[in-house]
């Protein structure tokens, strides 16, 4: 595995490459890598031939008083990781090679990123839309991996990735969940011994919602009533937000129809942190 850090190396490599007719893969993260994570490293390496992974702490998709400084690195253990994976090319560069003092242009989707953790995180999608834009362009994919656990930023990106016309197929690869059910994240090593405890409410309250369509329920506040009760009898939970959706446009369902693809969103925080959790479903 090669350590790239320049923009100007990243893009000549991948330039190289597409001469001699390789498929590029790339799998972008913000590091601290965990079974999640080398799980895409994995399934970019079965639909391409090299495989890039890189590693950015992106200081424009963290808002005011959020985890910029705090958010967890270990480049040493992520680069045994991701060679472990199957990742040819390690890019790790500085914030500065990203965004010089110069640098004035962002991308923005509009409408799907109004909602849910846009509606949070005000400047988050803008973050996060600028510098997978960046990436393609540096790293140039000819696919590109991203987990379902962000489901919205997934659904984001896809809509980007077709506005703006690039010529890159995304890939989204499932959930990877612990033992007791909580999403693999590397904000998890946030989570005091009561909090992580408590956290498993997340993914037992879709299993519930999942139950109740299974049974015939179609009323989403029914399901949102259900999934609220079981996080709050957690003492650590605060809900921030619980939404069912259309899977595409994100828009909230009110009944759930036969045929429908919908999405149930969640964001709670377990004391100081929050985690995100999501079940894509077809009714």
């Amino acid at each position: 595995m090669k350590i790239v850090t320049t923009i100007s190396e990243m893009q000549s490599l991948s330039n190289d490459l597409r001469m001699k007719g390789k498929r590029i893969g790339v799998v972008p993260t913000m590091g601290y890598l965990h079974e999640g994570h080398l799980s895409l490293i994995r399934i970019a390496r079965r639909h391409a031939d090299v495989v890039v992974t890189t590693i950015f702490v992106n200081p424009t998709q963290f808002g005011t008083n959020e985890d910029f400084s705090r958010y967890p690195r270990d480049l040493e253990r992520d680069k045994r990781l991701a060679s472990s994976a199957g990742t040819d090319f390690l890019f790790v560069p500085e914030t500065q090679e990203i965004y010089p003092r110069t640098y004035f242009t962002y991308v923005n989707v509009e409408e799907l990123t109004a909602v849910l953790e846009g509606k949070s995180r005000p400047t988050h999608f803008r973050g996060v839309t600028t510098i997978v834009t960046k990436l393609f362009n540096i790293t140039k994919p000819h696919v590109a991996v991203f987990g379902q656990k962000d489901a919205q930023q997934v659904a984001v990106i896809k809509q980007m990735v077709t506005d703006l016309h690039f010529d890159i197929e995304i890939v989204v690869a499932p959930i990877i969940r612990e033992q007791d059910g909580l999403a693999m994240s590397s904000r998890n090593v946030y989570l005091s011994s009561t909090e992580r405890a408590d956290s498993a409410v997340l993914s037992q309250s879709l299993q519930r919602a999942q139950e109740l369509i299974e049974q015939g329920e179609r009323n989403s506040s029914v399901l949102m009533t259900e999934i609220s009760n079981m996080i709050l009898r957690k003492p650590s939970a605060q809900i921030d937000y619980i939404s069912i959706a259309d899977a595409i446009t994100l828009r909230e369902c009110t009944v759930l129809g036969t045929g429908m693809k919908i999405l149930i969103l969640l964001a709670v925080r377990f004391g100081a942190t929050r985690l995100i959790d999501n079940a894509l479903l077809t009714i």
